[in-house]
């Protein structure tokens, strides 16, 4: 099946990413086996100790891995993701850049990085997507 269009038809397709978007995260890029999504950071996305949750960090790279991982029109859900938190981040906004690392005929596997404005490496998730 054909990619996204546009990014504008990418967005449209994402609009019911609730948890996501209601929480500030946008999808700014789509393309082949790509995506990025940003999250400007405010007070809603900090713990206790004032860093920034790792549910945050987390869900907008699992947001990036939607995005990337269902480009193809084929919906595409989480078979096995996984997490590694490496630094806290300095900047006001968080960019996750996804790519395809491998698409077979039922699954394919996704690497998102997170970075903070600053260029510092936020967390690295590699996901595991299963086409229905």
């Amino acid at each position: 099946m054909a990619t996204f269009n546009s990014l504008e038809e990418a967005r449209a397709h994402f609009v019911n990413d609730r948890f996501a978007t209601e929480n500030g995260m946008t999808l700014d890029d789509i393309g082949d086996g790509t995506a990025l999504c940003s999250l400007t950071l405010t007070d809603r996305h900090k713990n206790a100790y004032g860093g920034v949750m790792g549910g945050a960090i987390f869900t907008l790279a699992d947001f990036a891995f939607a995005a990337c991982s269902n480009n193809d029109h084929q919906l595409t859900v989480a078979l096995d993701v996984n997490v590694n938190f490496l630094s806290a981040p300095k900047g006001t906004r968080l960019l996750a850049r996804a790519r395809r690392l491998k698409s077979g005929r039922t699954t394919g596997v996704y690497i998102v990085e997170v970075t903070d404005d600053t260029g510092r490496l936020i967390a690295q998730f590699t996901g595991t997507g299963y086409k229905l």
